[in-house]
């Protein structure tokens, strides 16, 4: 099976990572909901200001639709920029789709 991924970079503004747990739950939900993937994680910066949520599956496209109206509710998440990746991560040959989704 393809590895896709779906990349989601954003600024937080917080120390108090709560509402973004929040966040990663119910995205954790919705793509087990749809069965389109996993949910990998997050890296977020030691003062909160920014971060990137890591999902993978084997189609980016219905991943990132299972995903995309969590994001867009966030409210903690602003200037959220989308890569969609159609291949291993660590392909640099892969193509990729890269666009913000919300300021």
């Amino acid at each position: 099976m393809e590895e896709h991924a779906v990349i989601v970079i954003f600024d937080y503004g917080s120390t108090d990572l709560g509402a973004l747990f929040e966040v990663e739950t119910r995205l954790e939900e919705v793509i087990a909901a749809a069965d389109v993937g996993d949910y990998d994680g997050n890296e977020i910066a030691v003062d909160g200001s920014d971060g990137t949520l890591f999902m993978y599956g084997p189609d980016a496209d219905a991943l990132f639709a299972a995903v995309r109206e969590t994001l867009l509710k966030s409210e903690c998440l602003s200037n959220v920029r989308i890569s969609l990746q159609y291949g291993p991560v660590d392909d640099d040959d892969v193509r990729r789709t890269e666009f913000a989704l919300k300021e």
